[in-house]
């Protein structure tokens, strides 16, 4: 069992990258300068819950940008029949533009020009291409609609050109290290570092900044408007004026725009300045309209409405209104950055202070720090100096899983600390599951070199099968979460990966090194301790009716408790708002919850967080969809600072309504894909009953679970989901081991008894067992203990787990298969009796 000199080398080099990557992280930025240029200075990004900032979720609002396509197209319409001298009526009705004309030679050639102007586009996920606008004549009515692919094109186009417009804007603002990306087909992600309270910067975000020119129409005194004209809203009084919807000059023809003031007043402006072309067209328009209003339009609202006194040859002009300078600047920026093609609206806002960051950081530190010295303990305790070489292949999982994440340029979230504390007490599963292989090896009276290779052998088909359950439910979880939760499925994944390299390649080289230095003849590896000791016949199935009949009672009282009074559903399924305030002095809730009760927003709950001082407002989903929530959190701001201007906000959370509800969905169906693949996978690495068992016992520990989030009032949110999926692939993990005992010790057997198995199996690796959900508990109470609020939902529930998973692999899992091992048998002894009876 030598490793190649090629294989150690490989070995080696892995380790010594990996740790060089992961060193950048431990040095001070002096440090990092004075490393040479050849060793890599990067380190690993940390999420905005890490280091405080902003983190928003915008959509491009796809019924807008078709209604200012069938506009535009009207309109474009319009223009067509004037030039070729066609009289007839263009309207927008529902999601078409109708276009009648009486003269049928006017109508045969309209219809031509605008087949001409049709644009092929590709159908996404398909062959071939279509219109963009389907033309439909019918008499002397000619029907123009958008066809889906046509609408798909333009919200693609759309999206790709609100990035770039996007990061102009933010740049305006000045935030260093901006993310800036398309999610899915039409999201845009913004994470800014450092940026606490987002308020401009949604300003800036949810404004088209559409700005164009149009001539004003004569006064219509309260008659309805003639075709071609609209009423818009005056910006300062909300006053309709008829404008023509006809645009004299766009606002693309801008090449400049500053904030000002006027030399007159002293009131704050925006200058502006046309190109060339547009230059020329606005000293044709005012030579034109001497006389007469113009209007300035910004998102469908007049901004102003000066009357040409006279022709504007130099290019320039002036907004006026009643600006704050704050709202020149934005103007301005707005402007200077381009016209969204559409709207884009913030369906979801996370904002994390900069203070509450750092106190997430260290939280994590302590606690992931004191569960690695738990683990370490242990694990020196029990097998001494054994369990030192674990110790150092968990230390090198630690190292690697963090220079892996740096190199790749992952973020590191809140979450992901938790999977990295999770993965110290996981990590040392497989350490504990060889060392026991190896010790029953040895007891048979094996050489060490052959008891450290057959154990190694046979354990490794456990631990894989094992991983391999966790990777499921991981990247399941990553598939369907999102932002932090994400985080923590690349942390997991990445963990379990490398404690597969670390647990059997790193720690056989160590121990087989090791034996051969000290020319061992024989290898004790008995632990210090034993719970259970060696040959204990201990008849578990005799407790199986008990411990199904208490089960299945646990789990119909959990689902009572699930239906009323119900799960405590967090923001990200129940959409809304929450505010984590800090106060000056101790919080007066009835103070604040009058205050916020006042301003008509719904439901207001208060709740203190640890301290006198930190408080968690909740407010209820408001209606109107997306823009209603950015509007309700502006006004809570506003009043906290009126209440005391010395209240900081820690952290703030909003979610639409559409948000929330994919969240729910989406983790509702990784639940539920998890099932499903452990089931698949159990089922074709062991068989039916074996799967079938696994998946009736996973049903009943994942009631209780839920049972669990109801008794102790913990948030339901996207963390739990997370907790959830990592409970069920630990869950499934644990009781792959006991059947994979099971599965050998079957067939060993020539002749056996099925009962006996069961018991012998579970007495084999109940040590076993018993030391692995140890080192889990040792490894994430410490983030349960202190972790606070931030983790509570993640951390409490899985300590809960771990006990549920353990005893229910021995008293559950097991008793149900046995049930359906017999009912199997019966089945065969009942089909081959009916064969030997039937006449031949």
């Amino acid at each position: 069992m030598r490793t190649s000199r090629t294989a150690l080398v490989t070995y080696i080099l892995i380790i010594v990258i990996g740790l060089l990557a992961a060193l950048p992280n431990v040095l001070s930025p002096q440090q990092i300068a004075a490393m040479p240029d050849w060793l890599p200075k990067k380190q690993i990004t940390l999420g905005l819950d890490l280091r405080g900032g902003s983190h928003l979720v915008l959509e491009v609002d796809g019924p807008a940008l078709q209604a200012d396509r069938l506009k535009s197209l009207a309109a474009e319409t319009r223009t067509l029949m004037s030039t070729e001298a066609v009289r007839g009526k263009v309207e927008v009705v529902g999601d078409a533009v109708n276009v009648r004309i009486n003269d049928d030679d006017g109508r045969a050639r309209i219809l031509a020009k605008l087949r001409e102007q049709v644009t092929q586009v590709q159908q996404v996920g398909r062959q071939g291409s279509v219109p963009d606008i389907l033309i439909q004549p019918s008499g002397d009515l000619i029907k123009l609609s958008l066809s889906e692919a046509g609408t798909a094109d333009r919200i693609n186009q759309a999206i790709g050109q609100s990035v770039e417009i996007v990061r102009q804007r933010v740049d305006q603002v000045g935030v260093a290290e901006p993310t800036i990306q398309r999610v899915g087909s039409d999201r845009i992600l913004v994470q800014l570092p450092g940026l606490q309270d987002p308020t401009r910067l949604r300003e800036l975000l949810g404004s088209t900044a559409q700005m164009s020119f149009h001539m004003v129409a004569p006064e219509t005194y309260g008659a309805p408007p003639p075709e071609g004209v609209s009423m818009l809203p005056d910006a300062k009084t909300g006053q309709p004026m008829p404008i023509y919807d006809r645009v004299a000059l766009s606002g693309e023809r801008l090449s400049d725009a500053r904030s000002g003031f006027d030399q007159q007043t002293n009131q704050p402006i925006v200058t502006f300045r046309f190109d060339s072309v547009g230059t020329k067209q606005f000293a044709d328009i005012t030579k034109q309209n001497v006389g007469k209003p113009f209007a300035i339009v910004l998102d469908g609202k007049v901004l102003t409405a000066p009357v040409i006194q006279g022709p504007i040859l130099g290019g320039s002009g002036q907004i006026t209104g009643n600006f704050t300078i704050e709202d020149t600047v934005v103007l301005s920026a707005l402007l200077r950055a381009g016209a969204l093609p559409a709207p884009l609206t913030v369906i979801e806002e996370r904002t994390v202070g900069p203070d509450l960051g750092a106190d997430v950081i260290n939280m994590g530190l302590y606690t992931g720090v004191i569960g690695f010295v738990l683990v370490v303990a242990f694990m020196a305790l029990l097998y001494r100096g054994w369990g030192l070489i674990a110790c150092f292949a968990l230390f090198l999982n630690i190292a690697l899983t963090i220079g892996i994440l740096t190199f790749l340029g992952a973020t590191l979230t809140l979450p992901g600390i938790a999977g990295i504390i999770l993965g110290i007490g996981i990590a040392v599963d497989a350490n504990v599951l060889i060392n026991e292989r190896i010790r029953e090896e040895s007891r048979k009276g094996v050489s060490a070199l052959a008891a450290l290779d057959r154990g190694f052998k046979i354990a490794y088909s456990t631990i894989l099968d094992a991983n391999i359950t966790t990777l499921i439910a991981t990247a399941l979880l990553f598939m369907f979460g999102t932002g932090p939760v994400k985080g923590f499925a690349v942390t997991m994944v990445i963990g379990t990966a490398v404690s597969m390299f670390t647990a059997v390649t790193v720690v056989r080289i160590l121990m087989t090194t090791w034996v051969r230095h000290r020319k061992m003849k024989k290898i004790n590896i008995d632990p210090l301790f034993r719970l259970v000791p060696d040959g204990s016949r201990i008849s578990f199935m005799k407790a199986r009716y008990l411990g199904i009949a208490t089960s299945i009672l646990l789990s119909a009282l959990s689902i009572g408790l699930f239906v009323k009074p119900g799960l405590n559903y967090g923001i990200d399924f129940t959409g809304g708002i929450q505010v984590e305030i800090s106060t000056p002095q101790e919080a007066n809730l009835s103070q604040l919850r009058s205050e916020l009760g006042d301003l008509g927003l719904g439901e207001v709950s208060l709740q203190q967080l640890g301290g006198k001082h930190d408080v968690l407002i909740r407010v209820q989903r408001q209606e109107g969809g997306e823009a209603a929530q950015t509007a309700a959190i502006n006004t809570v701001r506003k009043t906290l600072a009126q209440i005391d201007p010395g209240i900081s906000v820690e952290r703030t959370e909003v979610v639409g309504p559409k948000v929330s509800g994919e969240l729910a969905r989406n983790g509702a169906i990784a639940v539920g894909l998890a099932s499903l693949a452990m089931l698949f996978y159990i089922w074709w690495r062991f068989e039916w009953n074996f799967a079938v068992g696994a998946i009736l016992t996973l049903a009943l520990d994942t009631t209780k679970m839920i049972g669990f989030f109801v008794i102790m009032g913990l948030d339901f949110n996207l963390t739990a989901i997370a907790a959830l999926l990592t409970f069920i692939g630990y869950s499934v993990n644990d009781k792959v081991v006991v059947y994979d005992r099971m599965r050998e010790n079957i067939r060993l057997a020539k002749r056996y008894d099925l009962r006996t198995i069961i018991d012998t199996s579970i007495n084999q690796v109940l040590t076993r067992c018993i030391f692995t959900s140890m080192t889990t508990l040792l490894a994430i109470l410490p983030m349960a203990i202190w972790g606070g609020k931030a983790v509570e939902n993640f951390a409490l529930p899985m300590v809960f787990g771990v006990l549920i998973a353990t005893t229910s692999s021995i008293f559950i899992a097991a008793p149900i298969l046995l049930s359906l091992g017999n009912l199997a048998q019966r089945h065969q002894h009942a089909g081959s009796i009916q064969t030997e009876t039937s006449p031949s």
